[in-house]
Parts: C-alpha cells; structure tokens; sequence
C-alpha cells in the first residue's frame, strides 16, 4: 500500500493498494472517492445497494456522506488507486447522480485518471497535475449532468498569448492553474485547451521545455547543475535531471562536460 497528500487542490490523498483478504466496514467520506480498478474484482454496496467491479476499463465513483462498504470476491483479491477528491472538485449536492450510477464506463475518463495518477507520482510538477485534475473533473461534471464542453473560440488565441507572457515571465517561479485563471478570468480547462491549440502543446510542457532551454544555456556557461536547478525553477538537482534525461538523453553533468567537445551529445567518442 502506498498512501500520500500531494501538494495539489483539491486531492485530499492518492491512496494505491493491493487487498487479496479485506473487507471494509460501512462507513462513509467527506470526501468524492475515484477509484481505479487495474485488476481483479471488487464487491462494494452503495446506499444499500449491491454492485460489482469486475471490469478494469471501468471507473468507480462514490460521492460524499453515502455508506458503503467494499470487499474482495476471490483470493486474488484486487488492485486499485483512489483519489480522493473535496467538494471543491465536486460538489457535495450533485451526490444523486453518483448513487444511482457509481460504476463509469469511460474510456476517456480512465485515461485521463491513469494521467493524473502518473502526475502525481512526480511529486515536483504541480501545474501538470492541476491541469490534469481540471480535466478528470470537467469529464465527472459532464456525467453528473452538470456541465457541458464549450470548445474554445476567437478569444481562446488571445487567452493563449496572454498566458504565454505569464509562463515565460514566470520561468523561476513557476505558476499555479488557480494563478492563471484567476489573473486572466478563465475557467481552467478552456484556457488549457486554447494554449494547446494555439501552441500545440499544453502549458505545463512548454513551461518545462522553457526550463530546459535555460538551463542549457547556463549549464554551457559554466554553471554547477545544482544551482541552474534552482535558478530555472526546478525542485531540486534530481528534478532537473529526470526532465533534462527525458529532453536531451543525458544528465545536465554529462552535458555540461562536453561543453567544450566537439562530440554530439548523446553520442559516444569516436575511438
């Protein structure tokens, strides 16, 4: 079992777990519990009434305040991830429409979960997982019938330019969905997709790429990879290197060695 609170709004704690022997009692959350299963079968009842998770393309869905309990059916038990998400996500009122239907059989809302799971493993990278949330919630809205997707228009190139000029004035610092939305007065999912359209690419990648941009640049100039680190607003050292690895196929130390080579990085010297 592993079990944390990430440094996201609205995501209280990621709970992800293996049970082959274990039956919860009734109980009930003030919080919305999104549930992943990735394999075996669960058994569960949800205000009385019984259901079953057998299928691993299915998402579960239990709203706030409803008892329910939850057991393994065979003894292989079952593997899931949970999120569990706050009535700001959510909001406690459009609970009705969960109980009559927990189980979700969306393939889209599966992905884009399994992506806000993955988001969340690297704990460093804060608007990737707000924008991803934002979406996971923006498809849950549309199944308790209380939102509807608005494609973006004419405004949607110049809320992308504008948030542009944020992202890059903001480089060390970094940004916060909440922070864009709020300077630029726009729901969070419409302002990503128009960046996206207008760039091909969603905001948090840019701001990622822009960081690697400058720390190449620094790293070439001499700098210590510890400090370009923190000077281009990664966490720390190792965050710097899983993205920079993943960008260039080499640490910022191997790049900066060749600096003054005349070998390609990523390439080997020639015997």
């Amino acid at each position: 079992m592993d079990a944390w609170r990430p440094k996201v709004p609205g995501i209280t704690e990621v709970l992800h777990a293996h049970f082959t022997h274990h039956a919860y009692p009734v109980h009930t959350h003030t919080t919305w519990d999104l549930m992943l299963l990735d394999d075996g079968v669960v058994d569960f009842a949800l205000d009385r009434t019984r259901h079953g998770a057998t299928d691993a393309s299915r998402v579960v869905l239990l709203p706030p305040g409803v008892p329910h309990d939850g057991r393994t059916v065979n003894a292989t038990g079952f593997r899931k991830r949970v999120l569990y998400l706050s009535t700001d996500v959510l909001p406690a009122r459009l609970a009705g429409k969960a109980v009559a239907g927990p189980i979700l059989g969306d393939a889209a809302l599966r992905a884009r979960v399994h992506r806000l799971h993955a988001a969340l493993r690297d704990r460093d990278d804060a608007l990737e997982a707000q924008s991803r949330l934002a979406f996971v919630r923006e498809r849950l809205l549309v199944h308790l019938d209380a939102h509807r997707v608005r494609p973006p228009g004419r405004e949607g190139d110049r809320l992308a330019a504008r948030l542009r000029e944020l992202l890059d004035a903001r480089l060390a610092d970094g940004l916060t969905l909440g922070e864009a939305t709020s300077l630029l007065h726009a729901h969070p999912t419409h302002l990503i997709r128009s960046f996206s359209r207008a760039y091909g690419l969603p905001p948090h990648t840019y701001l990622t790429g822009l960081r690697i941009e400058r720390a190449r640049r620094l790293l070439l100039a001499g700098e210590r990879p510890v400090e370009v680190a923190a000077a281009v607003g990664f966490y720390d050292q190792a965050h710097l290197n899983r993205h920079f690895k993943r960008h260039l196929g080499v640490t910022p130390v191997a790049y900066a060695r060749r600096r003054h080579s005349a070998v390609p990085v990523g390439r080997p010297a020639p015997r």
